[in-house]
Order: structure tokens, then sequence, then C-alpha cells
């Protein structure tokens, strides 16, 4: 096993370095750019009726799905960004994935636009308003109370000391990364071909998220084995029931969708109070 976990994190480190380089980073923000103006004029194309048949069932007709397809683009991105977090620690984590939940929240929000006729008119649409208001709303909340929390896990200790049993759970946590990017990119795949093929799509983040949910546990088990104090557990345990509340905030109806994904990163931020104020020196 350890022999795996560090031939894993060795091809992790690899995938992990290429990510992190400025010219990959450039290299994506203008694909960005170029994607979302290319698809504003492939949907003009589509209005105007000049696509070929078997292509013009396929495109849009509003320009106002480019701006959902750019914040899809966007929030695929934080999601490798959370995948290459996870080995760090459980609590960076799930502050990238308040992170992408805000986004998601946005996203909602310019989805709405679809539902409203171009030129945008808002007459006989105030349903669609109080979304966009509620999504947004959200959206700030947890942007607000993730830099609460950002600042209370600062004061997380650091309980296992630099050795042999560190490399190990470090590589450990690289090994289960690698292996969730794996299925991050095969789903991605699967859910391209249903789109170029014309089939019914999933929702991507919907399903990418049930499968953090086992992860999570995952990672809890094997930090159990390194750090087999009840706080340590139960925090890290506590940080996974935030992230379960997450994938159901993701799957509840508007308006409760914001509530549950409120009440999740409070939950994280009283349970990294509670463990800062009474269970850090005894864990030193």
């Amino acid at each position: 096993m350890n022999r795996l976990a560090k031939l894993l994190s060795s091809k992790f480190d690899a995938i992990h370095i290429f990510w992190e380089k400025e010219e990959t980073h450039r290299f994506v923000s203008v694909l960005l750019v170029v994607i979302f103006i290319m698809s504003l004029g492939i949907i003009e194309i589509s209005r105007q009726g000049w696509l070929p048949v078997p292509f013009n069932s396929m495109v849009p007709t509003s320009h106002y799905l480019a701006i959902n397809l750019a914040f899809s683009l966007v929030l695929i991105l934080e999601v490798v960004s959370l995948i290459f977090a996870l080995p760090s620690s459980m609590s960076k984590a799930l502050g990238k994935q308040f992170e992408i939940l805000a986004l998601i929240f946005l996203r909602n929000s310019f989805k709405e636009l679809s539902k409203l006729p171009e030129p945008i008119d808002i007459s006989g649409h105030h349903d669609v308003l109080w979304h966009i208001l509620a999504y947004g709303g959200g959206a700030v909340a947890i942007f607000a109370l993730l830099g609460v929390y950002l600042l209370l896990r600062k004061n997380l200790d650091k309980v296992l000391s630099p050795g042999p049993s560190l490399n190990q759970f470090i590589n450990l946590k690289k090994m289960v990364a690698f292996l969730i990017f794996i299925i991050f990119v095969c789903l991605g795949g699967y859910d391209g071909w249903l789109m170029i093929n014309g089939g019914a799509q999933f929702d991507f983040f919907h399903y990418f998220y049930t499968i953090l949910i086992f992860s999570d546990i995952l990672l809890v088990l094997i930090a159990q084995s390194f750090l087999p104090q009840f706080p340590a557990v139960f925090r890290n345990s506590g940080y996974a029931l935030s992230t379960l509340l997450i994938r159901l905030s993701l799957t509840a109806p508007v308006y409760y969708d914001v509530l549950i994904g409120i009440i999740s990163i409070v939950f994280a931020l009283v349970l990294t109070l509670v463990y800062n104020r009474f269970y850090t020196v005894r864990l030193k």
C-alpha cells in the first residue's frame, strides 16, 4: 500500500505542478475568453437559422446561456483546484467547497436569465427576479461567512510532527486525490460525449459532489489512523457533514437550497470556533 501510495502521489504532484504553472493559468484564462465569445457567435448564427440541420437543434438560441457556459467552465476550474487542495487538510478543502458553492449560486442567478426574453424584460417574470435575488444574496452571504471561516482555520494546530508518519499520511491523501481526479476526468468526458451525441446530460456537479461525500469519509478514516484523538476525529467528521449539507443544498428547490447552503457554512464556523477554543491545547 505504501509503495502504491508513493507512486500515485508522485503522479499527482506532477499534475499539480503543471496546473500551478503561470503559463497554464494564462492559457486557461485566454481560452475562457475565446470560448465565451465563440459561444455568443454560434448562438447568434443559430438564431439566424444558418446552422446545418444536424447542429441547429443542439445549439440554444438564448445568448444568456453563453453566460451560464462561462460560469460552468469557471466552476470546473475551481473543482480542479479543490482536488489539488484535498491532500493539504480537510479544513482547507472544505473552504474551497464553499467557494464553489458560492460560484454555483452565482451561476444559478445568471441561469435564471434564460427564462427572460431578449432584449431583457422583467414584466410578467417577477419570480425570476426573486430567484436571482435569492441566489445572489446567498452567494454574498457565503462569501462573507467564508472570510470568517478562513480567519478561524488559521488557528488550527498541526498535530502531526514532521516525520515518516506525516509523509505517509500525506501520500495516502494524495493517492485518494489522484483517484478523485481520474473520476473527475471520466465524468467530464462522459458528460461531453453525451452532449456531442445529443443524449440526455446529467448534472456533473451534483454527481461529483456525491462522490466527494464518500471521499471525505475515506479521508476521515485515513486521518483516524494517524490522529485517533477524539477532538480530531469529531472535527474531521463534522467537516464531512458540512460537505453532505452542501450536497443536499444542490438538490433542494429554490430558496431551500440557499438556506441549506448558509446553514452548512454556519455549522462549519461553529465547529471550527469550538475546536479552536476548547480542544487545540489538549491536542498539543
